[in-house]
């Protein structure tokens, strides 16, 4: 996996660091989407909430993750596909949070449907997020 996470960070143009090394494999080894909380929970005491906190900005920057509104008002974040970059992200999926367990799951086979807007109005940025039970909780 360290050769996986040392590719994404050169790919992108970022030194390779303790922090980001550690969060980014968090991302992969995650089957969902997670939570500012989640990864200083998991990273323990190595990194403080500033150092988080940027590393995220950095990696939705360049294209490494991008984020999933919640309905409390917080924000997720998810691993892009590879054909995200600086800039662009191409995650037009929808986003499935289930009522039970909480869990966050990226739907990519599942795109978001296009949105008829008035003359003048040009979309950015669709998301989508459904709430339900998952297939883990059923």
């Amino acid at each position: 996996m360290d050769v996986q996470i040392d590719l994404i960070l050169k790919r992108n143009q970022l030194s390779v660091t303790g922090s980001r090394m550690k969060i980014l494999e968090l991302f992969l080894e995650s089957k969902g989407a997670l939570a500012h909380g989640d990864i200083e929970k998991r990273t323990g005491e190595k990194f403080d909430r500033v150092t988080v906190y940027r590393t995220l900005q950095i990696f939705l920057e360049k294209g490494i993750i991008h984020n999933i509104p919640t309905s409390d008002n917080s924000v997720r974040y998810a691993l892009c596909t590879n054909d995200c970059s600086e800039g662009h992200h191409h995650d037009n999926h929808v986003h499935f949070v289930c009522s039970a367990c909480s869990n966050t799951t990226c739907l990519a086979d599942v795109m978001v449907p296009s949105v008829k807007l008035p003359v003048g109005f040009s979309p950015e940025e669709s998301q989508m997020v459904v709430t339900g039970i998952c297939k883990d909780c059923k």
